[in-house]
């Protein structure tokens, strides 16, 4: 561990991602079951001067990034705000959103303008009845209108985050033909099973870039902001990249570098913790920044002893023990 605490092995734990709620405006199949979850209590969620108070501690221990998500972070009123706060925190966080796009246009320019500096949108299909399907009600233009409204607003990078399901959306023609228009950076993502079912909708990132490859020669390609996940490649004479995140056929658990906050204010430092610490109740009870340091070393400490032992494997249905759109993928 390094002189801040933060390091499992040789990598630095600088990366928090905060749910700002649990509540969306899409159902995506995946992610929630049809009929949705019952919303938490406005006072089961924590206030935005609480998150802040938590993420000044997280930075003063080494923590440099910090992503904002959901359930869909933009449906919380008072978001731009929160962006405000956080982007005072010295020395800053670099600060960026993760979201389905839909309440995005428009609204770009004012999200920079408070701070934030990059942004995901999760899009799984350019066919408008596939996204419809695999978000139940969700209309791909608005999506699109968003993401189109990051470009030009000059946030980046601006990420497509793209979860295959075999049979579903596992042909990535559309997506490799838009990054010749558009400089985004398409993440195909491997299914995890998630509910406790069998699921065969599993396709391995290999097989989406042999798809690729179908399209044109695909050129090694940086990572658009240093370490990550994926890797990332080019169709040539493309402004945009694509890049596959396997995160089951080629798990990233010993290089994991990320802390969670979730929508009711529990602290993991896995997706698979299985209950994670009350940060919430330690704030309402007073903590301070300090006390809060304390919890957040504690828990690396547990992180790096754990290793990569939660470690999801293919056709597996372990599963964390929230719905995911509290947890913040």
């Amino acid at each position: 561990m390094d002189a801040d605490g933060l390091s499992t092995g040789a990598t630095p734990i600088d990366y928090l991602r905060i749910s700002v709620t649990d509540r969306c405006n899409l159902r995506c199949i995946y992610c929630m079951p049809a009929e949705g979850v019952h919303g938490l209590d406005h006072d089961d969620i924590m206030t935005y001067e609480e998150l802040d108070l938590f993420a000044r501690a997280a930075v003063a221990a080494g923590i440099t990034r910090i992503r904002l998500t959901g359930g869909e972070p933009m449906v919380r009123k008072g978001l731009t705000g929160f962006i405000e706060m956080l982007s005072r925190i010295e020395p800053a966080p670099r600060l960026s959103l993760t979201t389905n796009g839909v309440l995005l246009a428009g609204r770009a320019a004012e999200l920079k303008r408070a701070g934030l500096g990059r942004v995901n949108v999760s899009i799984d299909s350019l066919d408008p009845e596939v996204y419809r399907h695999m978000t139940r009600i969700g209309d791909l233009d608005s999506a699109m209108a968003g993401v189109r409204d990051a470009v030009e607003q000059g946030l980046d990078p601006v990420k497509l985050n793209v979860v295959v399901l075999k049979g579903v959306n596992d042909d990535p023609t559309a997506f490799g033909e838009l990054t010749r228009e558009l400089p985004v950076h398409v993440r195909f993502i491997e299914f995890m099973p998630y509910f406790d079912r069998k699921d065969r909708s599993y396709v391995p990132g290999h097989v989406i870039r042999e798809r690729l490859g179908g399209l044109g020669p695909l050129e090694e390609a940086e990572s658009p902001e240093g370490w990550g996940p994926a890797e990332y490649f080019r169709l040539r004479g493309a402004v945009g990249t694509l890049g596959t995140i396997s995160s089951v056929s080629c798990h990233f658990c010993p290089s994991c570098n990320r802390l969670r906050v979730t929508a009711d204010g529990r602290m993991r430092t896995c997706l698979f913790d299985s209950d994670g610490v009350d940060v919430k109740a330690a704030i309402r009870a007073g903590a301070d920044p300090g006390r809060l340091r304390e919890i957040i070393e504690g828990e690396l400490e547990r992180k790096r002893a754990e290793g990569d032992s939660r470690k999801p494997g293919p056709g597996s249905s372990h599963r964390a023990t929230d719905h995911m759109s509290r947890i913040g993928g």
